[in-house]
């Protein structure tokens, strides 16, 4: 048997209040959008509660809400919304949890500690979308070079980069092997 979201929904709203900023639904599949001051304890009680048991961490991954439509735009409280795709095992449900995070200081608190899937997912984020996860065991850039300046898909990362592949080196010779 399925999850009861409407119920979920009750006790989510109960238990962490004014962190709740909405519920969502499209085809099926739900989605909690909330705060980031306290994602740990959300996501603990959505790992944690026998009712739900979301015990998979599928993805962690970001939005930027910065040049969205307007009709998109009230969805967006803040700029940067980092989203967490959880999976019941027990009850064959999915949930997606949005965390909304501000431009300065762009910063919430890592999910590593409640499952190892988000460190890889964590430092994505971090280096293409610059958002700090606060408490990562090894927060660095995972895709981009150490000395890579900027973050990529950022919105207001201009399109064709920064003159960066100019700056790139040039092989000429195919090493041996």
């Amino acid at each position: 048997m399925g999850i009861d979201f409407k119920a979920l929904q009750e006790t989510v709203k109960q238990r962490f209040g004014e962190q709740v900023l909405a519920w969502s639904e499209f085809r099926g599949q739900y989605g909690l959008h909330v705060k980031s001051g306290r994602i740990v304890e959300v996501l603990r009680f959505l790992r944690d509660d026998p009712a739900t048991k979301f015990v998979m961490l599928t993805d962690v991954t970001c939005v930027d809400g910065l040049k969205l439509p307007e009709t998109m735009e009230q969805g967006f409280p803040e700029r940067f919304a980092v989203v967490y795709h959880l999976y019941s095992l027990e009850h064959n449900d999915r949930l997606r949890v949005k965390a909304f995070v501000p431009e300065d200081p762009c910063e919430i608190d890592s999910a590593a500690g409640l499952w190892a899937a988000a460190n890889w997912g964590e430092r994505e984020v971090f280096d293409l979308f610059g958002i700090n996860f606060r408490g990562h065991p090894d927060l660095r850039r995972i895709l981009m070079p150490a000395n890579y300046e900027g973050h990529p898909l950022r919105k207001d990362y201009p399109l064709k980069g920064r003159g960066e592949r100019d700056n790139f080196p040039k092989y000429t010779e195919i090493p041996e092997a």
